[in-house]
């Protein structure tokens, strides 16, 4: 069994090069999926009809088909109108537009669990309502879903293994093409989900560090007080030195 296990050490390099590709989608699908979940959300509370239903329409058709299919429509539809991208931006573009509507809806019931008392003491003190949105709003919505924003980022990264089948050279597209090679199943595909943890609980502790830096501010630390400071507080307090006498 060890010279299998050497065998495969000789594709590390190519391990590492398809992990980082990897973490190169992850996070770039995820801002685009960030701007389009915030855009969205604030288009679904637009007092603007249009713009709910452009909102509720992408919602939708997102949720309710295969992200496996979303690929193939951008990746081979497009082409077909002219518009031809590499299967990297294609997985970008893919990955991105689908989580984005699931962060929809995760931004909506975060913006909708701040009280509405706050909003209306805001506009009552004349605060514009863009900057009643950025801190008042989003902070304690941003602080109400961060788990699930963490949780999305995470099945995002998981996604990226369905961008083997556009011949993106991610985790799992490289390790088909490895196992081809070597016919090592076990050993190959146990390497690739050894990786897939490890990154998932890199962005489940790297969300929770974050979490905890924004949204739990650091305790005060009390100043130790010095023995002369404690004899001028006795020797000013005219209550404690009758008592004491």
């Amino acid at each position: 069994m060890s010279y299998q296990w050497l065998t495969l050490w000789r594709y590390a390099d190519t391990f590492l090069a398809a992990a980082w590709l990897t973490l190169q989608v992850t996070l770039l699908a995820f801002a685009l999926a960030v701007a389009l979940g915030l855009l969205s959300a604030l288009a679904k509370a637009s007092p603007l009809a249009p713009l709910r239903w452009i909102s509720h329409c992408y919602v939708e058709f997102i949720r309710n088909t295969p992200v496996l299919l979303q690929i193939f429509i951008i990746f081979f539809g497009l082409p077909s109108l002219g518009i031809t991208m590499s299967a990297f931006t294609a997985g970008v573009l893919a990955l991105g537009i689908n989580v984005g509507a699931y962060l929809s809806e995760t931004f909506r019931a975060g913006i909708q669990s701040v009280p509405k008392g706050q909003l209306e003491a805001a506009w009552v003190l004349g605060i514009p309502r863009r900057q009643v949105f950025l801190t008042v709003v989003l902070p304690q919505a941003a602080r109400a879903v961060w788990p699930a924003i963490i949780n999305n980022l995470i099945q995002l990264l998981l996604g990226t293994s369905l961008l083997s089948a556009i011949a993106l050279p991610e985790l799992t597209g490289t390790a088909t093409v490895i196992n081809a090679r070597t016919l090592l199943y076990i050993q190959t595909f146990s390497v690739v989900a050894l990786v897939y943890l490890v990154l998932s609980n890199l962005f489940s502790w790297v969300g929770t560090m974050a979490g905890r830096r924004m949204f739990h501010p650091p305790l005060v630390t009390p100043v130790k007080k010095s023995a002369w400071w404690w004899a001028r507080k006795w020797l000013t307090n005219p209550v404690k030195r009758e008592n004491a006498l």
